[in-house]
């Protein structure tokens, strides 16, 4: 009886860390058009846009530990948490490369590492298989991200802080793109192995 009520439970969708997860991506749109205000001669918001981002990050981390604690892991959840995720980091690099602030060649490869997970997705549904979960060294890797951007957005400036936060932004945009690299990787692994089997046992 009570694994039953524990699946209805993690099958429904208005739950607290859903609505922290849809309230993270209704932030996206905000946040971008907050970086991009002085570009089209309106003030400088860099101070809101990193309010948002720092928002974003503590109900990303709320959303998880809530639906752990009060057994509310569903699948629409296991979508919506990395889906705020890729799409911050996209937000934040289409606005920072406009702004150059980012080099063109850092956003291209981690677009490009994206648009690979896309190809390996889409190989996984021609077989049958879901979308791999998101594991731990790619949660590092988006930690390490979301870490830099605002940092390298702070560097915007100048004076002391903004020489610090470069120094500390592009120590974390090389750990983070690193890491975003080899969790990549390791998820065209799983899904060649995956594939492997498979022709195997036809």
């Amino acid at each position: 009886m009570e694994v039953q009520e524990t699946r209805i439970q993690t099958d429904r969708v208005l739950t607290i860390p859903n609505i922290l997860s849809m309230a993270r991506l209704a932030g996206v749109p905000l946040f971008l058009w907050l970086i991009l205000r002085p570009e089209f001669g309106g003030p400088n918001s860099d101070g809101w846009a990193l309010l948002v981002l720092a928002l974003s990050g503590v109900s990303d981390y709320l959303d998880g530990k809530l639906a752990r604690r009060w057994n509310q892991v569903s699948s629409l959840g296991r979508l919506l948490d990395p889906a705020a995720d890729r799409l911050y980091i996209l937000s934040t690099l289409v606005g920072l490369t406009w702004r150059e602030i980012l080099p063109l060649w850092l956003t291209v490869a981690l677009l490009a590492r994206d648009l690979m997970l896309l190809v390996t997705v889409g190989i996984l549904r021609r077989h049958g298989y879901p979308p791999p979960q998101v594991n731990f060294l790619g949660k590092a890797a988006t930690f390490n991200l979301m870490y830099a951007f605002p940092l390298l957005l702070l560097s915007d400036g100048s004076g002391w802080l903004a020489s610090l936060a470069a120094i500390f932004g592009w120590a974390f945009a090389g750990w983070g793109t690193t890491l975003y690299w080899w969790a990549g990787i390791l998820y065209v692994v799983q899904v060649r192995r995956l594939v492997r089997a498979d022709s195997m046992a036809d």
